[in-house]
């Protein structure tokens, strides 16, 4: 027992060694790229240097213990096992890497052309690569694959066809992020009623978060057939239309100019207006009470609808006053007969 520790101590002392190489390497070389890679701002270079992150540490272990076996006095059986072991945690460092440097990619891709959270782009992504890392494994192990391929296609005919339902979100999803016409952040509104933030979209439901702050959670099969209205395309930009009604005693043109100076106040001075756009009045048609018309003014983004209409209907009614212009009350005359 006391003759066989000294021969076990070199390769231990490899293995450690490889192991503090590869968690300095981790800590200082990868985090300083990190942080080189961020100050350049190369998104490319950064998704390389972030998947690293811990690889590094399980390929040196792997360089440490392949010397440290070479050092050691095992049988060929033993050396068999432990190099099937070392070539299995290699490609599922490799594996894991490649996942991650995928995942980066598609999310860099998505960053930069404005897409959709790609929360299902990416699971797949790693589902796929993962099994193709498994059957490698399998194959380095040499288990022959092409029987599993066949099961798998057998039972993947079955599973489809008791997943059909949860097959068509998962196509559905992939159709409306391909399509880009739904992205998070925008607003959007169905034909059965439900509107909202569009949250996220993942491989079975498109979360969509009302003003009210709840979630509705809707099929993607359903979204997809759905006559949906998206506020937030092709522009965030959308106008805003008040309706008003003055009496028909109304000087037209004074109740259009201060309309319209109260208008542009309210863009300039209320968050969420569009400050270049320069709101105008369009008569409509007269009423039983009274001349129609709308007020038309731009505002940012769907939400911002709401502070510039309610603070332009107060300073209109304040102003209205001011200026003598009466807003009207509806009126009805009613004409009694006599009877002979």
């Amino acid at each position: 027992m006391h003759k066989s520790i000294p021969v076990f101590i070199l390769p231990l002392m490899i293995v450690i060694v490889s192991g503090l190489i590869g968690l300095l390497m981790d800590r200082y070389l990868v985090n300083k790229w990190i942080q080189r890679t961020r100050r350049l701002k190369r998104p490319f270079l950064k998704v390389i240097s972030t998947s690293l992150k811990g690889i590094v540490i399980v390929l040196a272990l792997l360089i440490g213990l392949d010397f440290a076996i070479n050092n050691m006095p095992i049988g060929d059986d033993q050396l068999h096992l432990i190099n099937k072991g070392m070539i299995v945690l290699f490609i599922v460092a490799i594996t894991t890497w490649v996942a991650r440097l995928s995942t980066g990619i598609i999310d860099m891709y998505g960053r930069r052309k404005k897409m959709p959270a790609l929360t299902l782009f990416t699971n797949l992504t790693k589902i796929i690569i993962f099994i193709i890392g498994f059957l490698i494994i399998l194959q380095s192990l040499g288990i022959s694959v092409t029987p599993l391929l066949t099961a798998l296609g057998v039972g993947g005919l079955a599973v489809a066809l008791a997943l059909q339902d949860t097959l068509s979100n998962l196509f559905s999803g992939i159709q409306i992020i391909s399509s880009r016409l739904v992205m998070p952040g925008d607003y959007i509104k169905l034909s059965t009623g439900e509107e909202g933030y569009v949250r996220d979209v993942n491989w079975r439901n498109t979360v969509i978060c009302t003003m009210a702050n709840n979630e509705n959670i809707i099929p993607n099969s359903e979204l997809a057939k759905s006559i949906l209205t998206n506020f937030s395309r092709p522009e965030k930009e959308m106008s805003l239309v008040v309706p008003i009604s003055v009496s028909y005693d109304s000087d037209l043109a004074k109740v259009e100019s201060v309309t319209i100076a109260v208008a542009q106040e309210v863009l300039n001075e209320i968050e969420g207006g569009v400050n270049e756009f320069t709101p105008f009045t369009r008569y409509t048609g007269f009423s039983e009470s009274g001349i129609n018309f709308n007020v038309i003014m731009r505002v940012q983004k769907f939400d911002a609808q709401f502070p510039i209409k309610h603070e332009f209907i107060k300073r209109i009614h304040v102003r209205f006053l001011q200026e003598k212009i009466e807003i009207p009350f509806p009126v009805r005359t009613v004409i009694l007969k006599s009877q002979p």
